[in-house]
């Protein structure tokens, strides 16, 4: 017999909890993760919801692979309804959370209501229960972690602490899902959700019940390759430097953020790199579950000013973030930054374009230290960075219309202030990399329904496929092509319970799949599983009020560099036709971008024919 899931249900407004078997037809067809989340905000979360109302629901899941032999099999994915864009999030997170559910018999979470106050959410062999969770209230994350874990008496390798920060109490609009010791859901503001609700922390024990596994003999045989691939994918770099070795090679490729865009030069990239942090700090491996990959470390800064600092490694984003892009050239005080971040429960990506653009503007004089409280912020100042980091997460002062986010605070600013801001024009800020010299990313932050990325992952990754390699990332013909090929693959693997760094090839990893959960399947019908996820989140985004017209860079963030390896290049000479072509090859229509009757039955979801039509139809009217 194939996996099967059970999923909790919490009515913060009720004060009750209940657990319901998954339909296994619904398992069968959106296999966990993302997908299941994906399938239940179209059947629960109705038009008209919006993301700080209690009817707004977070479906927090893993899937068939969590808590196996499998490397890096802890993942969560959490989609819900968020601040950023109004619009879907779907966010993910490693650690231990994906495996110690399903070692207590439960794939997933559906947190719905408002409480009264503060609570936490535990999961444990009794069961689940619903506690005050008041006498947490304004504790950083790496506080709440070790107050809950000292309470229990448990280590971290025993319960698993996720929560939100002051950010999220405060419900800043780009607060963040915290834990495990800087595991971070970070899009779309999953922190504010969860702080409207009044969740400040989920746990869960771990448990004794194995995972299904439909065919072990086969899975021995799946597993050692699979991580032999993810430890070689790309050169061995993730495996050998984590995520912040590639630094520098986004430096001299062009694509490192450096001071809100004024510049695409960085000459001290090596100093705040992860080959110089892993060379010059104290260090040691942090996995997660049952992670071979060990690209997660603590650190100990061992010079400079924030010598003695002990924190998490910070990944690529936390450095360009914390570092390059505003203006930091000490390896020490980026990695107290990025700590700090996690802590307050921020999305570092998000923090880092407020910062930097609240920085650039101070030093051109569009924002007055009078309008800072008395701050006045400065490129390669860390101190001042912590300051109206604090500040945002507790909204004092200038912190309540920062903690708006980037698009928001610079429209309150105006002028030529608001033309320096780096975001989407559907409300949330990319990644922490130079998009003008990575179109693909670019395009799809812009054009996806998650509220981040949604085909690209450091790039088009069609390796993953098997499909030959960008051979010019500034060719928009190639570009649109390759991503209509990959379109699909990481909702898949999103929905799945593992790492993405864990699962780099798609013959293995469908493979190791079939395995697990009995379920037989191919590459073909992965990518067309994560395709069905994609379009089902495209419609339910529309019932929700997207404008196509809003799926385009703003000024800065689609601007022409002006020195560096891609001075001159210039996206948007080519963004209408790309999009237009894009939609053409993925199945859309011409017009708003909805998915076409042919390309929803393909996709075995001709009930949403009908509301497409509908949406068609009243878009037409509206147009009159």
């Amino acid at each position: 017999m194939p996996y099967t899931g059970r999923l909790i249900r919490v009515d913060l407004s009720a004060n009750t909890t209940s657990v319901e078997d998954v339909d296994p037809d619904v398992l069968r067809k959106w296999i966990g993760g993302t997908g299941l989340g994906t399938h239940y905000l179209m059947q629960e979360v109705p038009p008209g919801v919006e993301w700080d109302s209690p009817e707004n629901k977070v479906f927090l899941s893993t899937g068939p692979l969590a808590g196996t032999r499998v490397s890096g099999t802890g993942t969560i994915s959490v989609v819900f309804k968020g601040p950023m864009n109004n619009l879907a999030g779907a966010t993910q997170a490693n650690g231990y959370l994906g495996a110690f559910l399903r070692s207590q018999g439960y794939l997933g979470i559906a947190i719905q209501g408002k409480a009264d106050g503060l609570k936490r959410i535990h999961i444990d062999e009794n069961g689940i229960t619903i506690t005050d969770a008041s006498k947490y209230a304004g504790l950083p994350v790496w506080q709440l972690e070790d107050t809950i874990r000292g309470e229990e008496g448990l280590s971290d390798k025993q319960l698993s602490v996720f929560g939100i920060g002051p950010a999220g109490e405060h419900k800043v609009r780009f607060s963040a899902l915290v834990g495990d010791r800087g595991h971070v859901a970070s899009h779309n503001g999953i922190g504010a959700v969860l702080g409207e609700k009044g969740v400040k922390a989920i746990t869960c024990k771990r448990g004794k019940v194995r995972p299904f596994v439909a065919d072990n003999a086969k899975l021995n045989d799946l597993a050692k390759p699979l991580f032999q691939d993810a430890k070689e994918f790309g050169g061995g770099a993730i495996f050998n430097w984590g995520t912040g070795g590639g630094v520098s090679g986004a430096a001299r490729g062009g694509w490192l953020p450096i001071k809100n865009y004024t510049t695409s030069i960085f000459e001290e990239h090596e100093k705040v790199s992860g080959q110089y942090l892993r060379g010059n700090f104290e260090w040691k491996t942090n996995p997660c579950w049952a992670c071979q990959m060990g690209c997660c470390k603590l650190m100990t800064v061992t010079e400079g000013p924030y010598k003695g600092f002990s924190g998490e490694e910070p990944e690529y984003e936390g450095l360009a973030s914390m570092a390059s892009q505003i203006g930091i050239t000490e390896a020490g005080a980026a990695t107290m930054l990025a700590n700090e971040c996690d802590s307050l429960g921020f999305d570092v990506n998000e923090l880092g374009w407020l910062l930097g653009w609240v920085i650039e503007c101070f030093e051109r004089g569009l924002l007055t230290s009078e309008q800072l409280d008395g701050l006045e912020p400065r490129w390669n100042d860390p101190e001042s960075a912590l300051a109206l980091m604090k500040k945002i997460a507790t909204r004092d002062g200038c912190g309540d219309w920062l903690a708006e986010g980037v698009m928001r605070a610079s429209r309150h600013i105006g002028g030529e202030a608001g033309n320096a801001a780096i975001y989407t024009l559907k409300g949330h800020a990319p990644r922490s990399h130079d998009h003008r010299a990575r179109w693909a990313e670019m395009f799809d932050t812009c054009l996806s329904s998650t509220g981040t990325i949604e085909v690209t992952s450091g790039g088009i990754q069609t390796e993953r496929l098997g499909l030959a390699p960008t051979k010019n990332r500034f060719d928009p013909d190639e570009i649109v092509e390759q991503m209509s090929q990959l379109n699909g693959w990481h909702q898949f693997e999103d929905s799945l319970g593992i790492c993405r760094f864990d699962f780099t090839s798609a013959k293995l990893g469908t493979a190791t799949v079939s395995a697990v959960s009995g379920y037989d399947i191919d590459i073909a019908e992965s990518l067309k599983i994560g395709r069905r996820i994609s379009a089902q989140l495209r419609v339910w985004s529309f019932l929700h009020g997207m404008d196509p017209s809003l799926e385009r860079p703003s000024t800065r963030y689609g601007s022409i560099p002006v020195d560096g390896p891609a001075q001159g290049a210039n996206i948007m000479d080519h963004w209408d036709r790309m999009v237009r072509e894009y939609r053409k090859k993925i199945g859309f229509d011409d017009g708003p971008g909805l998915p076409l009757p042919e390309t929803l039955k393909s996709l075995d979801l001709e009930e949403l024919i009908p509301v497409v039509e509908q949406i068609r139809a009243e878009r037409e009217l509206a147009a009159v």
